[in-house]
């Protein structure tokens, strides 16, 4: 009998093994790529506490006292990413590099560290400087982005991701304008290699300039792109600029889902309709622009950070538990969620080092670099301002 007339279904059967072998090796490689992720973050703690002890009596020991964990977690993290990548195995495990995940759990137990009063009181600022910072830099980036003729879907990823929440508002727009995967690679790539060094750059600015904790917060965390790097140098800044930086992220990322929804509507009444008039189509456009789209408030609830309510609902239950509750049965409570917090953002910290990748900065090119680095300064300088205008007279 020929091949041809074999009983459908005969040649997948030797395929089913070979499946079943892949997504074995896969899932090995993500349980090794953990067992490194979780070492990682613990000889994080251990030189947290160890460093400064050592150094104890010796020229430096006063700076290994101003090294935070999230220093430590980044260089980890990007030594073992040069190991892993030199090894061959790096791309194997990326599954186990989860930095999105370590964070929102890492900032729902912040929350639980920060009385709500103090978001009450933080909230009306941090909407004022979130609204008016996405407007500014949105509209200068996509400005800018049009002047260096990029398509319009890669202008709308590079604006929600210099003036949102980096790579999540990215993801969140490519999904609401169809944009290629490149140009979400291309776009993730930039949040990243900005972000980093914006981590250690901030708050040592902040320090020169001899801005108050809650402003230093506000620029923290109305400047630097993503979550993980906000918190990053928040915790470098210091325990009050986390708080503010925290608040002021949280906020920006809760208008995440309406940007989307705006970049929806703009795409499908003025881009679409023009290609579909007879302009040829933007390039990156994906091949279902006659998919139906959702529906606008269910758009806002599907791109809605869900972590931000547990940031909040932590603290309020905080907030709730320590007017109420014995202060000796509190404390250990709130010790072990500081603990499991920091954990979190250890294993979110080292995960930044692990997922970078030199290969995409490459492949990048050198426009979208350009209107990166013009947004920045502008966000930069736009951030400090309002800053300054709204939490000067901030007092915890």
């Amino acid at each position: 009998m020929s091949r041809a007339d074999a009983a459908p279904g005969t040649d997948a059967a030797p395929e089913a093994p070979a499946r079943r072998t892949s997504t074995g090796r896969r899932a090995l490689w993500t349980g090794i790529g953990a067992i490194i992720v979780f070492g990682l973050a613990g000889l994080v703690q251990y030189l947290t506490d160890a460093v400064p002890a050592l150094a104890a009596g010796t020229w430096f020991g006063d700076i290994a006292e101003s090294i935070e964990y999230p220093i430590y977690a980044i260089a980890l993290g990007f030594l073992a990413n040069a190991v892993l990548s030199l090894c061959g195995i790096r791309d194997r495990m990326e599954a186990a590099f989860r930095t999105e995940l370590f964070i929102k759990i890492g900032l729902v137990l912040l929350g639980a560290t920060i009385n709500f009063a103090i978001f009450v009181k933080a909230f009306g600022p941090a909407v004022i400087q979130a609204v008016c910072l996405i407007a500014i830099v949105f509209a200068f980036t996509w400005w800018f982005a049009g002047v260096l003729g990029l398509d319009d879907r890669l202008r709308a990823l590079l604006a929600s991701a210099l003036s949102i929440c980096g790579v999540s508002a990215a993801v969140a727009a490519a999904g609401a304008v169809r944009a290629k995967k490149e140009q979400l690679a291309y776009t993730a790539t930039l949040v990243i290699v900005f972000a980093v060094p914006s981590i250690f750059l901030l708050p040592w600015l902040a320090g020169l300039l001899g801005l108050p904790p809650a402003v230093t917060g506000a620029w923290i965390g109305g400047n630097i792109d993503t979550t993980a790097a906000v918190t990053a140098a928040g915790t470098v800044a210091g325990e009050q600029p986390l708080q503010i930086a925290s608040i002021v992220k949280v906020t920006q990322n809760a208008l995440l889902g309406f940007v989307a929804v705006l970049l929806t509507l703009y795409f499908t009444l003025r881009v679409d309709r023009r290609a579909g008039a007879g302009e040829a189509p933007a390039s990156g456009a994906a091949a279902d622009a006659g998919a139906p789209r959702p529906r606008a408030w269910a758009m806002v609830w599907d791109r809605f950070p869900k972590f931000v309510l547990g940031f909040l609902f932590a603290s309020i239950i905080a907030t709730v538990l320590g007017a109420t509750m014995d202060p000796a049965v509190l404390e250990p409570r709130l010790d072990a969620a500081k603990e499991l917090q920091v954990w979190a953002l250890s294993l979110a910290f080292v995960s930044i080092g692990l997922e970078f990748t030199v290969s995409s900065v490459r492949e990048a090119g050198w426009k979208p670099i350009l209107v990166f680095t013009a947004a920045t300064l502008v966000n930069l300088v736009a951030g400090l301002g309002l800053a300054l205008l709204l939490f000067s007279s901030f007092e915890f």
